[in-house]
């Protein structure tokens, strides 16, 4: 298992080596953008599908709401890029809303920044896939088993660390980039060589062109500003200078999706270009310039490659974002922990169980989750930039007025489209991210809750300087009979009391005069409790017989139980074995502790093997 292990996972790296798990900005590019990048492969289609329903008098619009879109990224990436050089330690929009708006703004902002990485790694998985099976229709029935298998790699490859991750991601990344700048620039010479092709006049309309159907559009649309966020949530894992090389990486990552997202939409919107069936618009658009030639296959898959390796956004945020959570007692803290190489290991295992689920629950159609994507996404991009105005107005720095005024107009814009997406998506499942961000800060409420009243019990304050002894105790010890792995136990209970009574439940009639006898040739110092179980359960009856127990002695303290328990090897040993002593130990642990009193515990393994 260990070797199954280190081939699939690396060896373990030590902690001195943490601070070669940085990384520049060429693989920070590929890491923390593959989600922005290819989002316009769902966005464009989402626009597509939103003006759709109005014929031809609504597709007249995509290029307009793309230039809408690409303004208000403008002004996102603005309003982060002096949200990475003010607080450089990552978790950006949460830590921004908790310092300066407190701590319900700060874990509505997490919250909502967990449920979007939860919905980037689905939603990029599954229209990846769609953007292959638009291809290859044949493999549409295979897109839940195709994306599983594609989340089960990256997440193999997020496991083994940062650099290795960045390294292998980078290949798809650029892939992209560089297959797009192709498609765009082929489109750019088309254009000056051929007029304009209006939308045909003879689409069908469901619905005549409203304000509604625009602004269901533009909410749908709006999803390409997704993942912009992401660099200033891992600005740490940059090499130094962090804050500048992060803030050089999202200026980068924003002009680039930028062309790309308008280059697309114009092409789309110039040609005419309309999908049928199955096939997503931006299949269309490259079968539209290069036919069935090569370059369309080329062009399909790297969308597939960079859609896959989006999902590793959320890998790249998710985990650490848990991480700062668990340190402030908001999440478990196992979440907080550094596996073996390097990452948060907890938190990349959680979120590739969440998002399988999402995957399973909608079967694989990318459609169907955009409407929870972007309440998310946006409800932390306005409290970061509005938490980001009081920052500045506390602090009063050169320049904070125009500071203010820029992150003031990234709230006010993102908060309109938070309105926008969550009216304009209500029915089409919007209501449901209603309901999961206030679950979720409950969730984190409750556990920050159980920390400080474990916390309370734990704290040394109020502690009497001298400590009275721990009073004499009294020890039982169940058996399942008289064999040479009780005989550790009883030597030590005795190294420690000399008042011990072991108990024998007996489950068979008669069963008990065979134990009694064998005792008493061994041990014919020390009491035997025989104790019938007329239903053939051992540990209520052993349990009511420490109640009993106590309550005849009456100490002031409870009896603590000496658990003999012989260990195998392996898991087929114990699946031979019915863990009775392990069963009884949860028992014992997790009861009610009565008239205040600890029970104490203590296990005394036999290791057996099976050679």
């Amino acid at each position: 298992m260990y070797r199954l292990r280190t081939l699939l996972l690396g060896s373990p790296l030590p902690t001195a080596g943490l601070s070669h798990e940085k990384i520049g900005k060429f693989k920070a590019l590929a890491a923390f953008s593959p989600d922005a990048l290819s989002s316009i492969a769902y966005a464009n289609q989402e626009i597509f599908l939103g003006l759709a329903v109005a014929g031809s008098a609504g597709l007249g619009f995509t290029f307009s709401l793309g230039i809408i879109i690409t303004a208000i990224l403008a002004i996102v990436a603005l309003s982060y890029l002096q949200t990475i050089h003010e607080y450089p330690s990552g978790a950006g929009s949460y830590i921004v809303a908790k310092e300066n708006l407190g701590e319900f703004a700060g874990l509505l902002a997490a919250a909502a920044l967990m449920l979007d990485y939860l919905l980037v790694g689905a939603v990029s998985l599954t229209a990846g896939v769609e953007a292959l099976a638009s291809a290859f229709p044949a493999l549409f029935p295979y897109r839940v088993v195709m994306s599983l298998g594609i989340l089960l790699f990256i997440t193999i490859l997020n496991m083994r660390g940062l650099q290795e991750t960045g390294t292998v991601m980078s290949i798809p990344v650029y892939f992209f980039i560089g297959s797009f700048f192709l498609m765009i620039i082929v489109g750019l010479v088309r254009m000056a060589t051929t007029p304009s092709i209006p939308f045909s006049p003879n689409l069908p309309a469901a619905q005549p062109l409203s304000i509604l159907i625009l602004l269901r559009a533009f909410a749908s649309g709006s999803t390409a500003l997704t993942g912009v966020e992401a660099i200033s949530n891992g600005v740490p894992v940059f090499k130094k200078p962090e804050s500048i090389n992060a803030g050089i990486t999202l200026i980068v990552m924003s002009v680039l999706m930028g062309f790309l997202f308008l280059g697309t939409l114009g092409l789309t919107q110039y040609f005419g270009i309309v999908s049928q069936g199955e096939e997503t618009i931006l299949s269309a658009l490259s079968r539209h310039l290069f036919d069935n030639a090569f370059w369309y296959y080329l062009i399909q898959i790297s969308t597939l490659a960079m859609l896959s390796v989006a999902a590793n956004t959320a890998f790249a945020g998710f985990p650490r974002i848990a991480a700062i959570l668990a340190e402030h007692r908001y999440l478990p803290s196992q979440l907080k922990a550094l596996g073996d190489r390097l990452v948060f290991a907890n938190g990349n295992l959680l979120l590739a169980a969440a998002t399988a689920f999402l995957i399973i629950l909608f079967r694989g159609d990318s459609h169907s989750l955009i409407p929870l994507f972007a309440v998310g996404a946006f409800t932390a991009f306005t409290l970061s930039q509005a938490g980001m105005v009081r920052h500045w107005i506390r602090k009063k720095t050169g320049g904070w007025r125009t500071k203010a005024f820029i992150n003031g107009l990234g709230a006010l814009t993102t908060g309109a489209v938070v309105i926008i997406v969550g009216v304009g998506k209500f029915i089409q499942g919007a209501w449901i991210t209603l309901i999961i961000i206030p679950l979720i800060i409950y969730f984190f409420l409750r556990v920050h809750h159980h920390y400080d009243k474990i916390g309370e019990q734990l704290s040394l304050k109020g502690l009497p300087p001298e400590l009275k002894p721990y009073p004499k105790l009294r020890f039982v010890m169940p058996i399942s009979g008289v064999h040479r792995g009780i005989f550790q136990a009883v030597d030590f209970a005795r190294s420690i009391s000399k008042n011990l009574i072991a108990v024998y439940v007996e489950v068979e009639p008669g069963a008990g005069d065979r134990v009694r006898k064998k005792w008493e040739e061994w041990f014919p110092d020390l009491t035997l409790k025989i104790i019938p179980s007329p239903y053939r359960s051992i540990i209520e009856p052993f349990i009511d017989f420490l109640d009993r127990y106590d309550e005849e002695v009456n100490d002031g303290q409870l009896a603590a139980v000496i658990l003999p328990e012989f260990v195998t090897e392996g898991f087929w040993g114990n699946i031979l074995h019915n863990q009775m002593a392990w069963l009884m130990k949860f028992a014992l642990l997790y009861r009610r502790r009565k008239k205040g009193y600890q029970q104490v515990i203590v296990d005394v393994p036999f290791h057996v093997r099976e050679e």
